[in-house]
Parts: structure tokens; sequence; C-alpha cells
């Protein structure tokens, strides 16, 4: 498998993959490089990716779906999803639902934002964060650390206290915490917000798996 630089990387049918062959995306995603290490030399290739990944909810694909969903389930969504470890799932800082999509939904208007409106909110996001980070070896927020994030993400006294409860009810790593700083921020800057308040921590922690139960 071969890793551009800067490029997208997109995974269909995510579960599929041996669970080897996924786990060994953990240091690409977390270092946005990969160091090949051998008797005479190592050598370290860029490899800073956005991974897109997608999958069914279980083999079939109709879990929930009444009349539809195999005889196995939701044993078989369980297992399926299993195959996909809990330290892959933490380095991926989106997880959306996707309802299926039925002939009458094909019936109904557009929806009020078209895809141009959004790619300029992004834009200028973007804009936004190469002032921010303007002489710095950072270009965006995902590439924002230590002293640097605390600096530019860290919410309001309302978002500080919102984040330290969901921590604990969903325990989420230290990794997670600061993966969720940086999509705050960033939906701050999609929404033109100096500051990330609670409402921007909020959304970032609704797109966090929620960690299994022992």
């Amino acid at each position: 498998m071969s890793l551009a630089h800067n490029g997208v990387l997109f995974l269909d049918e995510l579960p599929e993959f041996q669970p080897a062959v996924l786990d060994s995306l953990r240091q690409p995603l977390e270092r946005g490089d990969v160091q090949v290490a051998r008797a005479a030399a190592h050598i370290r290739y860029p490899a800073r990716v956005q991974l897109v990944a997608a999958m069914n909810p279980c083999r079939c694909g109709h879990l929930g779906e009444p009349g539809l969903a195999c005889a196995r389930a939701p044993r078989c969504a369980a297992e399926y999803q299993a195959r996909i470890s809990g330290p892959l799932l933490d380095r991926i800082d989106l997880h959306v639902d996707v309802a299926a999509v039925r002939a009458s939904d094909l019936a109904l208007p557009p929806p009020a934002e078209g895809s141009a409106a959004v790619r300029a909110r992004v834009a200028e996001a973007r804009a936004r964060q190469t002032e921010r980070y303007r002489g710095t070896a950072v270009r965006t927020n995902a590439e924002a650390d230590g002293a640097l994030l605390e600096e530019v993400a860290t919410p309001d006294a309302g978002g500080i206290q919102l984040l330290e409860q969901a921590a604990e009810a969903m325990r989420l790593s230290a990794r997670a915490w600061v993966r969720t700083l940086r999509v705050a921020r960033t939906l701050a800057d999609l929404d033109g917000a100096r500051s990330v308040s609670r409402r921007h921590v909020a959304e970032a922690l609704s797109f966090r798996r929620r960690a299994p139960a022992n």
C-alpha cells in the first residue's frame, strides 16, 4: 500500500481489511510518517494523509432493518466491528452514522446549503488557520499540539467543564482529549468564532466513538 504525502486515503468496507494491515496505519495517522527499520539504516517516508473510511454496521449490511437483518444479529455486528481495534478507532476524529437512502428520499427537495456554500465556508476556515499559524511549521488545527494547542483551542469555562465530564463518562483517552480540542477549534473556525465555546465542544464530542463497556 502506498501512502502519498498530503493525500486522501479512502478505505471502503473497513473491517474487510486484515486487522494487522489496519493497525499498521496507527503510526502514519499519529506521526504523519512511516519509518522502516533495517539493519543498515532507518528510513522515514512522509505519509501525512486524511483517512476516510466507510463500513456497513455488519457483514450483511441490514442491521436494525426489520425483516432484512440476518439471524445472527446483533452478535454478527459486534464481531464484524471488533475487527477494527480500539487504538485505530481512537485516531479517527469523526464518526458519522449514515442512514440508508430510500426511494422516497430521492423526491425530497435539495438541501438549503449547497456544495458551493459549504466549500466557501471550508475555504474561509482554512484561511483563518493559515493566518493563525503563519510563521510556524503548523498548517492546520490537526497539527497543533502541546502549548500551541492550549493557546488556540482552550474552550470557555462551560466547554472545559463539559469536556471533563465527557472524558469520565465516555472514557476518553488522552489522545481523544487532544483530538476533540482540535475538532472543536475547527468547528469554531467554521462558525467564524474567535474562541472555542461549549457548543463547539459538544459538537466535537458528538463525533467521538464511545468506548465499549467492560
